[in-house]
């Protein structure tokens, strides 16, 4: 029956509130059925992050698929929230999502609950998981299980005519899936122009006038698009490992390939200084050490119980342990094990980077990865190009040069069935209050200065960290914590020219 709670769930109108737009009244002030979180998880993972825990609870929230009919077909959100510690200081709402795009904003909230110090005070602390990603309704999925498996082992890495063609027809066939299997009016709407929509939902219909946001990595776009959209309805945002919102997909996609090559020289200095360095004693000879143990996998994947390490995997099993230096001792034993033509642990390196359990459940990631990005950015169908960017990033990332010629093939995005919606611009912000961005000096894949000109264009203040990692705040680092808290709880800036170590 309307409004009558299901067991085990309870009923909750906290909104409508702050502003509404017309139109959307039923969307802003509905009411949400939180319960255990157990139903809502997806891969073998969030599993064990969401069974039997108390401290969390779960619901979906509807919204319209296209909001510029909001009477036609309606998907759910699903939200993942920690009730504020002190219900009496209660700020509000603090909505997080981890970037990707693809990454389950859920799964982020529940791995922080224990990290958040004053914050789980102050606030709820609410991860989301976008349209078309981990709980929500319907999830993008374009590949079975056992088809990403094998696409895993599928090298793409021949640049010869014959090899272009062979891997465009196999991205085309791809794009074709995801149609297919998905339809072209939802995936047309699984961009971040339509989940900042969707955020603003969110923050009414959880009781908030104003936004409080903390965004990492891709998360950092979702923020600086609801600021353009809805400037005046933010209260905070925190922007972590920041996307530079006026660069090219090709700028950026060679400046994160100078970012991966920095981290590995960093990793190699790092390994030199060990007795058991798996790439030997002289950091200025890494690059060929690793390509040395790498190719031959090109030739003759490694067996690994049952599955194989294939080249393409070890790359992304390598690039997976660039993302912090919590991974260099896996890194460097793994390096190892390929030595001895063992490939355990960059096999599992490389199940972390594309979210498989060890059921061999995938998560919706590397297909949502894929949807977002091809209606978010413009699409690039010049071959000159594509081979032009290729040549840049082998010259940024010596490290990961398979040897092939440069050139590039057509991606799954010059074949989507729906444009793109969006192209790279300065985001317009008028009356936004002061926001905070998070870089970090070493960051791998978003480079520092993309957190420089982030803040530059949104007005806000610039916080540094000078380490080795993709994105900081709530990892435990006392400077970075303090400061983004201080900022979301006090509303207080730190000082111009911060930096943190």
């Amino acid at each position: 029956m309307p409004g009558r709670a299901i067991p085990g769930t309870a009923l909750e109108q906290r909104g409508p509130a702050g502003v509404v737009p017309a139109g959307l009244e039923r969307f802003y002030g509905q009411q949400l059925g939180w319960e255990d979180c157990g139903p809502y998880a997806t891969t073998g993972s969030t599993k064990a992050q969401f069974k039997n825990k108390a401290d969390i609870e779960c619901a979906r929230l509807e919204v319209p698929l296209d909001y510029a009919k909001p009477t036609d077909r309606t998907i759910k959100i699903g939200l993942l929230r920690q009730r504020a510690a002190k219900s009496d200081q209660r700020i509000g709402s603090l909505l997080l999502n981890p970037g990707g795009p693809g990454g389950s904003g859920m799964a982020a909230a529940a791995s922080l609950t224990t990290s958040l110090g004053d914050l789980g005070d102050r606030f709820d602390l609410v991860g989301f998981d976008p349209r078309g990603i981990g709980a929500s309704e319907p999830s993008v999925r374009c590949l079975t299980d056992a088809e990403r498996d094998a696409d895993r082992l599928d090298l793409d890495i021949d640049t010869s005519a014959a090899g272009i063609a062979q891997t465009e027809a196999e991205n085309k066939d791809y794009a074709d899936k995801c149609a297919e299997r998905n339809g072209a009016d939802f995936l047309e709407h699984v961009g971040t122009r339509d989940v900042v929509k969707d955020m603003d939902v969110m923050r009414s219909a959880l009781g908030d006038a104003k936004l409080s946001f903390i965004g990492y990595s891709y998360g950092t776009r979702i923020g600086s698009e609801y600021a353009e959209a809805f400037p005046a309805n933010v209260r905070a945002l925190v922007l972590d490992g920041a996307v530079d919102p006026t660069q090219s997909d090709a700028d950026s996609l060679v400046a994160q390939g100078a970012g991966f090559q920095q981290a590995f020289t960093a990793f190699a200095t790092w390994c030199a200084a060990r007795k058991d360095c798996s790439l030997g004693t002289d950091p200025a000879k890494a690059n060929t050490a690793f390509r040395d143990l790498t190719l031959p996998l090109v030739q003759r994947p490694v067996d690994v119980s049952g599955r194989k390490l294939s080249y393409t995997d070890a790359i992304t099993g390598a690039i997976q342990a660039m993302y912090s230096q919590e991974y260099w001792t896996a890194l460097n034993a793994a390096l190892t094990e390929l030595k001895n033509n063992r490939g355990s642990t960059l096999l599992l390196l490389a199940d972390a980077y594309y979210d498989r359990d060890e059921q061999g459940v995938y998560s919706s990631i590397t297909d949502a990865f894929t949807a977002v990005k091809c209606v978010d950015d413009p699409r690039q169908t010049d071959r000159a190009v594509l081979a032009e960017t290729a040549r840049k990033y082998k010259e940024a990332a010596p490290f990961l040069d398979d040897g092939n010629p440069a050139a590039a093939a057509l991606d799954a995005c010059a074949f989507w069935s729906v444009p793109p919606t969006a192209t790279p611009h300065v985001p317009k912000a008028d009356g936004l209050p002061p926001v905070l961005v998070v870089s970090t000096t070493g960051d791998p894949a978003t480079p520092y200065e993309a957190g420089v000109n982030l803040a530059k264009a949104l007005g806000g203040g610039l916080l540094t960290f000078q380490g080795n990692q993709h994105t900081v705040y709530l990892q435990g680092n006392k400077c970075v914590d303090g400061a983004g808290s201080d900022y979301l709880i006090n509303l207080k800036l730190p000082a111009a020219g911060t930096t943190c170590s």
